[in-house]
């Protein structure tokens, strides 16, 4: 029943925010989403009755009230995704135009993880740092400041710049960098996860814009 349930309350903000693109919708309802039950602990799994991970909880769990004012939207458009499309393996200019139905050339290729989305998921492979950059649009108070607070995945150091955004309108852009450095010298193990949370706190602490931090091997 999830699905009919997000829909709905994607249907909602729609009505509400007539101007959002899909991406603004769903970095809405992503990010606003509750990731403890109502006693304060982890959503756990039915199946097991254990904390669910990660990839079973995703986001969270929907909070439609918090999604109509979330205050900042990680946005993207057609666009923003061409330039993954194109890197995907056997992707050609041909294929990429079909899809977007627009006459792009594939010149820029973007990995998954620098996709503008509203979570932080970075498979490290070989390597023991990465860094990634995101983007978000103001869509609360004209004038208003964000803190970053981090929840670092365990083993892993992880630094925000700039750690404070400060907007003086709506509908104004920041951007920011997220760096991850695995604690030592060894690469993580093979289907290894290590969780966090990056969430930007608004300086009147009316939002809480919060995504999850995913480290994989």
């Amino acid at each position: 029943m999830a699905a009919p349930h997000v829909s709905g309350v994607a249907a909602l903000l729609k009505k509400l925010h007539p101007d959002w693109s899909p991406a603004a919708i769903k970095s809405a309802i992503m990010t606003s989403a509750l990731t403890v039950d109502r006693d304060g602990n982890p959503i756990t799994d039915d199946a097991s009755g254990k904390p669910a991970s990660i990839f079973a909880v995703g986001a969270g769990h929907v909070n439609p009230p918090s999604a109509r004012d979330p205050g900042l939207v990680y946005n993207a458009s057609t666009e923003d995704y061409i330039p993954y499309l194109c890197g995907l393996k056997g992707y050609t200019t041909l294929k990429v135009r079909k899809i977007v139905k627009m006459p792009v050339i594939c010149k820029e290729k973007k990995g998954a993880e620098e996709v503008n989305y509203p979570a932080i998921q970075v498979a490290m492979g070989a390597a023991t740092n990465k860094s990634v950059t995101r983007n978000v649009t103001n869509v609360g108070e004209a004038s208003s400041s964000y803190t970053a607070d981090v929840v670092e995945p365990t083993g892993v150091k992880v630094k925000v710049n700039p750690t404070t955004l400060q907007f003086t309108s709506f509908g104004e852009e920041q951007s920011f960098v997220v760096q991850l450095n695995l604690v030592g010298t060894k690469p993580l193990g093979k289907k290894e996860v290590r969780v966090g949370r990056l969430k930007w706190v608004s300086d009147k602490n009316k939002n809480e814009v919060s995504s999850p931090i995913v480290v994989t091997s």
